[in-house]
């Protein structure tokens, strides 16, 4: 095993060796662009609405709201209608714990911090959204636990219309430019509830993660 070992390593290192260290380093720090497509360069109500359009296709649901009070009604009421759970797993995030839970979801019971392995429900704020597949971005971070994005049977995400860009090249410059060139330690790309089809090709919801993904999109679009 360590021969097979040795022996992978030094083929590696012969590899890098007869690359250019200098193109290397100029593509990395370049971050060069392929083809845009041409849905990915709307403007941004027709963002939003490719955005809609891409998650619904994916088996997502989405609900426009005009302000963050009014997430906790939301929230309530999509439970209330599909008979799911009254309980609720915030992402530690202030911004969402201080929300009127008392006055607006009575009944609901909430809590905040990471997922744990009864949780039926998560809320999670979306860094972003990409309108032309219609993907919500989540990093990972002190406020934003990245197993409420996965263990819940159903996942809801708080999106800002105004954070719904055309492509995923414009995400890697946003979260570069947020932490200083360097990326955050994961990111996730979300397009719709898990699915898999490995059994006899047939679509199954819920494999591998939440069966439900409920996006609330707050706001109104921006140039």
């Amino acid at each position: 095993m360590t021969d097979s070992r040795n022996r992978i390593l030094e083929h590696i290192r012969r590899s890098r060796a007869a690359v250019k260290d200098e193109v290397v380093d100029r593509r990395l720090s370049e971050h060069p662009r392929g083809p845009i497509p041409a849905r990915g360069l709307l403007p941004s109500a027709e963002r939003l609405a490719l955005f809609t359009e891409q998650a619904c296709s994916v088996e997502a649901t989405v609900s426009r709201l005009a302000t963050v009070r009014d997430i906790p009604e939301a929230v309530a009421e999509y439970l209330r209608e599909r008979n799911l759970p009254a309980t609720l797993r915030l992402a530690p995030d202030r911004a969402l714990i201080e929300l009127p839970w008392a006055e607006k979801a009575s009944g609901l019971e909430v809590y905040s911090g990471r997922a744990e392995a009864d949780d039926a429900v998560s809320l999670v704020p979306a860094y972003a959204g990409v309108a032309e597949t219609g993907t919500l971005i989540l990093h990972s971070g002190a406020e934003r636990p990245t197993g409420l994005n996965f263990l819940p049977d159903t996942h809801i995400v708080t999106l800002e219309a105004k954070d719904i860009v055309g492509t995923y090249e414009e995400i890697w410059d946003r979260l570069r430019h947020l932490h200083d060139g360097r990326l955050p330690r994961t990111v996730n790309m979300i397009t719709g509830p898990s699915r898999t089809a490995d059994i006899e090709q047939t679509i199954q919801l819920g494999a591998h993660g939440p069966r439900r993904l409920h996006i609330l999109v707050i706001g109104d679009p921006e140039d």
